[in-house]
């Protein structure tokens, strides 16, 4: 047995779990950081109005992230599978075909964008007074697009190959990088909300290259060859199919930003929007601990109920639920009492500083449920059961957070927009309940069966 197996089969849970989930997290949180220190160079560097000028752009870099995340996991679960079929060939070919999916679908993203640059931005949700950063940002973000999604992949990619750390140190270049450039460009060379935007291109070519590097350099067991980049339909097909769902899930939060964006416009203008776009900056890096646990989880559990090893299974759940509903709590209770200061570090402009520690005390009402909510969605992944991991996975943004901001601000203007951040997370946690209780109770039905079979051997 490969020692990786016989560790997720007998090192003890709590132990595992940490093993798995400190290096997923310390790879979030520099990106959730990166994105955080970003928006507060924004903010302090330029003024509010930038703030909301970036995030307005922020749709066209979640469907870029859709794009990579779809090619990504698409590509490493046909690798993987290859690989453990030992037929490398099919593996390389599934390599290649990413990258010129990459280069196809990144390359069309970035032409029709810069020739409607301005019908983009107004679709957006942007108004007339942040019409201008939006516009300096997005004309050169839109270089990074095929460097963005050719990252955002290699890692899935990398991770199929048993590779973790790469892919972690690929995250860190990136964002430290970022955090190290932002303040030349947009203090020292005084080039504002451009200079944040060629300070993430820069990065991103230089998480590209470090890849690249690591492709072409022997280190992977995959190799990148030119044949290889002839699209194959069977390969594109399992690609798509297999990355789809994370695509949608990714692409819906871009479809939502849109649709928050434009009510926020109509409701509060500029400033409204940029305190949206820090509250979600503060969500992202949140929610980030219970995204480390959940991910630390699905291996775990995954191979337990892969070994009928249920005992495990119903161990590494409760755990991970209790310390993600921790990490929960604790956010929640920060952001409740300290709104102000925390909106302060973000931006000197006072009324972006009274209309977010408002905005605030009400997104994150519900907060402490977020945990759970990811941990449970997870369970049905890490098992393989499709159809509840997809409605756990769509439901707190599709189902509720969509008809939510089309419903409540009719009846209580700009506060409807941030209640429907807590609504939708209560009622995505009930959900969740639901689903995950009966799962739960078969474990321990399964585990009894098989302790009972053990017992009657034993009498035997």
């Amino acid at each position: 047995m490969h020692n990786h197996s016989l560790a997720l089969a007998n090192e003890p849970v709590k132990t595992l779990l940490w093993k798995l989930s400190v290096p997923a997290m310390a790879g979030m949180f520099v990106m959730s950081l990166y994105n955080v220190v970003d928006m507060i160079f924004v903010g302090r560097g330029v003024g509010a109005l930038a703030i909301a000028g970036v995030s307005v752009i922020f749709p066209l870099q979640m469907f870029t992230m859709a794009v990579g995340m779809m090619i990504g996991m698409g590509t490493s679960s046909l690798i993987s599978r290859s690989m453990g079929a030992g037929d490398m060939k099919r593996a390389e070919r599934a390599l290649g075909n990413a990258i010129f999916l990459i280069l196809i679908l990144g390359g069309t993203l970035t032409i029709v964008g810069l020739a409607k640059t301005t019908f983009f931005i107004h679709l957006f949700g942007a108004t007339d007074d942040v019409f201008p950063y939006a516009k300096e940002y997005m004309d050169v973000i839109l270089f990074s697009v095929v460097l963005h999604e050719f990252a955002m992949s290699s890692n899935g990619i990398i991770r199929a190959e048993g590779n973790a750390h790469v892919a972690m140190i690929s995250m860190f270049i990136g964002a430290l990088l970022n955090i190290a450039l932002d303040p030349i460009f947009i203090f020292v060379l005084g080039m504002g909300v451009r200079g944040a935007a060629i300070a993430t291109v820069i990065s991103q070519a230089v998480t590209t290259l470090y890849l690249l590097r690591y492709f072409l350099s022997g280190k992977s067991s995959l190799r990148i060859r030119v044949k290889n980049f002839l699209l194959e339909w069977a390969v594109v097909k399992q690609i798509v199919s297999i990355g789809f769902a994370s695509f949608v899930r990714t692409a819906a939060t871009s479809f939502i930003a849109v649709i928050i964006n434009r009510t926020l416009a109509s409701y509060g203008g500029g400033i409204s929007i940029a305190v949206f776009g820090v509250i979600r900056r503060v969500m992202m890096f949140a929610t980030m601990p219970s995204m480390g646990i959940a991910q630390g989880l699905q291996p775990i559990l995954g191979f337990s109920y892969g070994a009928k090893r249920y005992d495990r299974g119903i161990e590494v759940i409760h755990k991970s639920a209790i310390i993600a509903t921790v990490f929960s709590v604790a956010a929640f209770l920060i952001l409740l009492f300290f709104p102000g200061p925390i909106m302060s570090i973000f931006s000197t402009d006072t009324a972006l500083v009274s209309q977010g520690t408002h905005a605030m005390k009400l997104a994150f009402l519900a907060f402490w449920l977020v945990g759970f909510h990811i941990v449970g969605s997870t369970i049905f992944q890490a098992i393989g059961k499709v159809i509840p991991t997809f409605i756990l996975a769509t439901s707190r943004q599709i189902l509720f957070l969509i008809p939510l901001i089309f419903i409540l601000p009719r009846f209580f203007q700009l506060d409807g927009i941030w209640l429907s951040i807590p609504i939708a997370d209560a009622l995505s946690f009930s959900i969740t309940l639901v689903m995950v209780i009966p799962q739960m109770r078969e474990f321990k039905r399964q585990q009894a069966l098989i302790e009972g079979g053990d017992i009657a051997c034993m009498n035997h």
